[in-house]
């Protein structure tokens, strides 16, 4: 397979699908919105924090990843989750926490 010799930038929303909304999910969540807002850094992102090596060592080339390949920003990103359970109701409801606040979060 060749390599493509131009990325094209994201264009658009990125969904993230969420299964179970528990601690881990509700604290990812949380995590990127308040990234996003500036209000805390993206610790533990490989692409927000990551770096990469170019060249040699002895080169000193080691851009973030999110500066190196063209990836969707943490203002893109919108998520969605569901949760199982015998109480699920059969349609999508919005969570009332969020729709007080305006938040397109399902």
């Amino acid at each position: 397979m060749k390599a493509p010799e131009h990325l094209s930038p994201p264009d658009g929303k990125l969904a993230v699908f969420l299964p179970g909304l528990g601690a881990v999910a509700t604290t990812f969540v949380a995590g990127c919105l308040l990234a996003r807002t500036g209000k805390a850094l993206p610790i533990g992102s490989l692409t927000q924090m990551g770096t990469i090596r170019l060249g040699k060592r002895t080169e000193n080339r080691v851009p973030k990843i999110s500066e190196f390949v063209p990836l969707a920003g943490l203002s893109d990103l919108v998520f969605a989750g569901w949760d199982l359970s015998r109480t699920t109701p059969t349609k999508p409801q919005r969570a009332p926490t969020c729709s007080k606040r305006g938040t397109s979060i399902w």
